[in-house]
């Protein structure tokens, strides 16, 4: 796992979606056919399934945010940021597989523009008892960690995907 912030910054999912933190846990994503690097592109088609997401560490439980901030479009995020799957009580040293699914996975599918998909992982100080959002459109990954009392982020990394090109057939 990269310890640096640096990408988050450049690609500025810190100061859109997060603060500044010091990276405290590692955090691997992985599709079927792609990990994620921070700032890598990665087609829609290669993540219609959920990823794997792979937790280290040794103790503590763990949740997992998936956001996209450039809803519905890059240059005008009206709906920002859209929340694309929610897991809690990840216990370290295994994966999303064994938390708390609060928010189904959904795929990204941007209609315009290269949209940025983060995953945002917070220590939780315990187990949580978490209301899933009653919307996706218009969360805020800032106000859900003060309101569930999990601090800054311990790990995060991000991707961009843009809408595919359809084959044209005349």
């Amino acid at each position: 796992m990269a310890r640096s912030t640096e990408p988050l910054a450049v690609g500025r999912v810190i100061g859109d979606v997060i603060d500044m933190f010091i990276p405290s846990a590692d955090m691997a994503v992985v599709y079927p056919t792609r990990q994620v690097n921070n700032g890598c592109e990665i087609k829609m088609s290669a993540v219609a399934e959920r990823p794997r997401v792979k937790i280290g560490g040794q103790d503590g439980l763990y949740t997992l945010v998936m956001t996209d901030p450039d809803a519905p479009s890059p240059s005008e995020p009206s709906l920002r940021e859209v929340v694309h799957w929610i897991v809690t009580d990840i216990p370290a040293g295994t994966d999303a597989t064994y938390g708390r699914e609060i928010l189904t996975y959904e795929p990204p599918k941007p209609v315009i523009g290269i949209h940025r998909y983060v995953f945002v992982l917070f220590k939780q100080l315990g187990p949580l008892v978490v209301m899933p959002p009653l919307y996706r459109n218009n969360f805020n990954c800032r106000d859900f960690a003060i309101t569930y009392d999990l601090g800054f982020p311990a790990a995060a990394v991000y991707f961009n995907c843009q809408k595919q090109a359809g084959g044209r057939r005349r």
